[in-house]
């Protein structure tokens, strides 16, 4: 039982960060280097919207005009992220039909695989999580070095990327949690 709530309350963590991710404007943020010091504005992109905050204390925020006009990355990372959050909901669902605190079931070795099978989609979850925060992550370092990018491009990771990796490795540390939930030993009583 302990363990369940464990591994429950990590993925939970988890995906209340998924939906952090989700909503942040902060993948992409405006990298201040050579020329491009004039810090009166930073701009934030996320997967929703860009962002404009200016030093006066003002911010403006501008959803995206068009599907297809996105770049290819940040419509599959959109997809991905809203992925993991219907995984973590499914997650969430097979939890409570085997969890030990729940009278869905009663056999008990099939509780305990229903909670094994909640645990392996937590983790399922975590690698959606992962892939598009690391894609961006890849994706901003590459044109950050890139020569023939323009300085004023240039962005920097912003914080929601980091929110994310710790996201999903809650997603993935407790789905392996509930994975250890293992189902209780059969006793074949032989004389």
């Amino acid at each position: 039982m302990a363990l369940q709530v464990l591994g429950i309350t990590l993925s939970m963590i988890g995906f209340a960060g998924t939906i952090i991710i989700c909503a942040l404007p902060m993948w992409k943020v405006t990298a201040f280097i050579g020329t491009n010091i004039v810090v009166a504005q930073v701009f934030w992109e996320g997967l929703w919207m860009t962002c404009v905050y200016e030093r006066i204390g003002q911010m403006q925020c501008k959803l995206y005009d068009a599907l297809l006009d996105l770049d290819p990355s940040l419509q599959a990372a959109r997809g991905l992220i809203v992925t993991t959050m219907a995984l973590d909901c499914l997650a969430f669902f097979i939890f409570l039909v085997g969890a030990d605190c729940t009278n869905c079931l009663s056999n008990p070795r099939a509780k305990a695989r229903i909670v094994v099978v909640s645990g392996i989609t937590f983790m399922l979850s975590a690698l959606t999580a992962v892939v598009p925060v690391s894609w961006t992550a890849d994706s901003i370092i590459r044109d950050f070095h890139n020569p023939i990018v323009h300085e004023a491009l240039k962005r920097e990771m912003g914080a929601a990327l980091y929110v994310g990796w710790v996201t999903a490795g809650f997603l993935f540390v407790g789905g392996a949690v509930l994975c250890t939930s293992c189902p209780p030993e059969r006793h074949n009583y032989s004389p």
